[in-house]
């Protein structure tokens, strides 16, 4: 078998986002389970939207989730260069054998032209497409037409006749009409490449083996296949998957929350987690899988269990699966990945060690590396906020103080400042004054944290030592 060779080839116009970081992560997959190449190629024939800054936010997006590559723009490779722009001889090689072989021709209509007739073909009821009626022009005419200064474009001579058939990895045989497809322009009129002229003469030259791409393409691939035999070149072989809508199955867009790579960074997600959940929207084991490592996303993938339907972006089963991630993960390890959003929120950092035992009390409970400083704040500053309702939920309620100044004179004298004897005074205090375990719980936990909801209580009490917690109920006591 001819080595695999697959490419994902994003235009630098914005965003990393959530479809196309799905492509890149498929095409990677599979890659690496042929051992195969993965290339990354550029786009960026829209010179007006592409950027630099584009570019290095999909390329940082690409290394966040952990895909490599073995060629491309800022690695190099056999096949260069990596950004469209910059093969515009190609293209117009290739260009000049299609007008040479008469499968291509130029079209000298002008944009009002094209306008007219295709507002003239919407009102008969009709398909708007190109009339084909500069397909045969004399060279007087073409003279005529350069004398006035008209640049004119190439466009692709269609067959008028036929079918096109793909025989898609994915959805099986789809056919195409060739009569429906016009001849469409593969050269601007500056010479630019178009979509879908570029993207064949870079498979060509790059020598791409597979095609794995969103199903909203599929609809261009018969008019590259053509591109492909006028060429005599051979075919990849193509494989369109299922788009991702949102929970209300249109399209997925900021409607539905972030699209962007990036932003679920921010937010605090893991990168594997990231991985994890983009390789199950549209694919899925024979068993039901749903959390993988890299190892054995690689070893399993394949494009036969990819879904022809819809996948659906479910943020909360993402958010679910992050979480799975964060309590599998050793405490110092999660400390680590946490490190620039602690120092971003400004929490001491002085003592890792002790930072990391505060993470390792509420290491159940996170979800998102940015919750992280909040949730371990308390435990570590000299300060602490009360939360509002926390303040009148138990604070206020009588008998709250009377309970923590008492409660504080037991604290004091015990021997053994530890979760255990902890535990078994408060219950103690409790029973002796005939009071239930939370009207002592509550009010000790908010005296000392600001909240009503947080780690273990006598954890907690022992993480902060007996100094502080004595301190804060003092404190509590005092100002409510």
């Amino acid at each position: 078998m001819k080595q695999v060779r697959v490419r994902f080839a994003p235009s630098p116009t914005g965003d990393l986002h959530i479809g196309g970081a799905r492509t890149a992560l498929f095409n990677w997959l599979f890659a690496r389970h042929h051992k195969g190449k993965f290339i990354l190629r550029i786009e960026d024939t829209d010179t007006v939207r592409s950027t630099k800054e584009a570019v290095d936010v999909i390329l940082n997006g690409l290394r966040w989730l952990g895909l490599d590559w073995d060629e491309g723009p800022d690695i190099g490779g056999m096949f260069g260069p990596y950004f469209q722009m910059q093969r515009m001889d190609i293209y117009r090689s290739y260009a000049a054998r299609l007008l040479a072989s008469n499968n291509a021709y130029y079209c000298y209509c002008s944009a009002e032209e094209l306008e007219e007739r295709r507002q003239e073909a919407l009102r008969g009821g009709l398909a708007p497409r190109y009339d084909g009626r500069c397909r045969v022009i004399s060279e007087e005419r073409k003279k005529e037409y350069e004398n006035r200064g008209i640049n004119p474009v190439m466009r692709f001579r269609m067959p008028e006749g036929g079918v096109t058939r793909i025989n898609d990895l994915v959805r099986g045989e789809v056919t195409f009409e060739n009569a429906l497809l016009d001849d469409f322009v593969i050269l601007k009129s500056s010479g630019v490449p178009t979509y879908n002229f570029a993207v064949v003469v870079d498979d060509i030259t790059m020598e791409i083996t597979h095609v794995i791409r969103g199903d909203d393409h599929i609809s261009n691939t018969p008019r590259q296949i053509l591109l492909y035999n006028a060429m005599l070149s051979p075919l990849p072989e193509f494989a369109h998957i299922p788009m991702i809508f949102g929970s209300d199955r249109t399209r997925l867009s900021k409607r539905h929350g972030a699209t962007a790579i990036t932003q679920y960074e921010k937010e605090g997600y893991l990168n594997e987690a990231m991985v994890n959940y983009l390789t199950l929207l549209g694919w899925s084991t024979s068993e039901s899988q749903q959390i993988f490592k890299m190892e054995e996303l690689i070893e399993k993938f394949s494009l036969e269990r990819c879904a022809k339907s819809a996948a659906i972006f479910d943020s909360q089963k993402l958010l679910w699966l992050n979480g799975e991630y964060i309590r599998a993960m050793d405490t110092g390890e999660l400390a680590e990945r946490a490190l620039p959003y602690l120092k971003e929120a400004g929490v001491p950092l002085d003592d890792m060690e002790r930072v990391k035992k505060a993470i390792g009390l509420e290491h159940d409970k996170i979800r998102l590396l940015k919750d992280i400083p909040d949730l371990i704040r308390f435990m570590l500053e000299e300060d602490i906020v009360y939360e509002e309702d926390a303040v009148e939920s138990v604070m206020k309620k009588e008998g709250a103080a009377k309970i923590l100044g008492e409660l504080k004179e037991e604290l004091a004298a015990l021997e053994n400042f530890a979760a255990a004897p902890l535990e078994a005074l408060a219950r103690g205090y409790a029973k002796r004054k005939g009071l239930k375990t939370p009207q002592v719980f509550h009010p000790l936990r908010v005296s000392v944290s600001g909240r009503t909801k947080g780690p273990s209580l006598f954890d907690m009490l022992a993480f902060l030592g007996r100094e502080t917690v004595i301190r804060r109920m003092e404190n509590a006591a005092r100002k409510y």
